[in-house]
């Protein structure tokens, strides 16, 4: 079963569970905040799921939108959030979209990439931005580069300098990294970086 196969199935029970800011650490939500409201153009939430992030960054005035892959998402996400734009797409339909955005939240939408198509997908986010243009890019941090049994799907820890590696590999400028382990979770690690003018 793939990934996307797996959160179809289990959609309505990740967004029972995982599906509302209020759900979020405290932390995760002050720092998506911050680097959406330095954000310049719209904004993309790219591996929205349930639309949480997506509906809480409109609700601040901010120009969004959501799109997920997971059919059963999006119409989810349509119900709760109606007014908020959400879309049925994936990274792969970056490409026909150059330069569109001001920043791009991607919160733990590739921890199932295989670590092969890492620097493609880093590569792909970049092309999508506008110059000056930010990333905000959330995933579980990790000594070593290695696969484990997430919930839903197989996915991926990086050690956060490897990580940091490829974003600069793909053409970024890192602005800061920020590690933290909160009790009874996985160590968590974002990456804010810049397409530079």
């Amino acid at each position: 079963m793939t990934a996307l196969e797996a959160y179809a199935r289990r959609a309505e029970e990740y967004t029972a569970l995982l599906g509302s800011v209020e759900a979020m650490a405290p932390a995760d939500v002050r720092r998506i905040e911050t680097w959406a409201r330095t954000a310049c153009g719209p904004l993309l939430d790219l591996g929205c799921g349930p639309g949480h992030w997506t509906a809480h960054l409109a609700a601040l005035g901010l120009e969004v939108e959501g799109w997920d892959p997971v059919a059963e998402f999006v119409r989810s996400a349509r119900d709760r959030h109606p007014g908020t734009v959400y879309r049925r797409a994936a990274l792969a339909d970056l490409e026909g979209h150059p330069g569109a955005w001001g920043g791009i939240l991607v919160w733990y939408s590739l921890i199932h990439l295989e670590p092969a198509a890492m620097p493609g997908a880093l590569s792909a986010l970049h092309r999508a931005l506008r110059r000056g243009g930010t990333l905000l890019l959330g995933f579980f941090d990790g000594a070593r580069q290695e696969p484990f049994d997430h919930a839903v799907a197989p996915a991926q820890h990086w050690p956060v300098g490897r990580m940091t590696e490829l974003v600069e590999a793909a053409g970024f400028e890192v602005v800061d990294v920020e590690t933290r382990t909160d009790p009874g979770a996985r160590p968590h690690a974002a990456v804010h970086a810049r397409a530079p003018h």
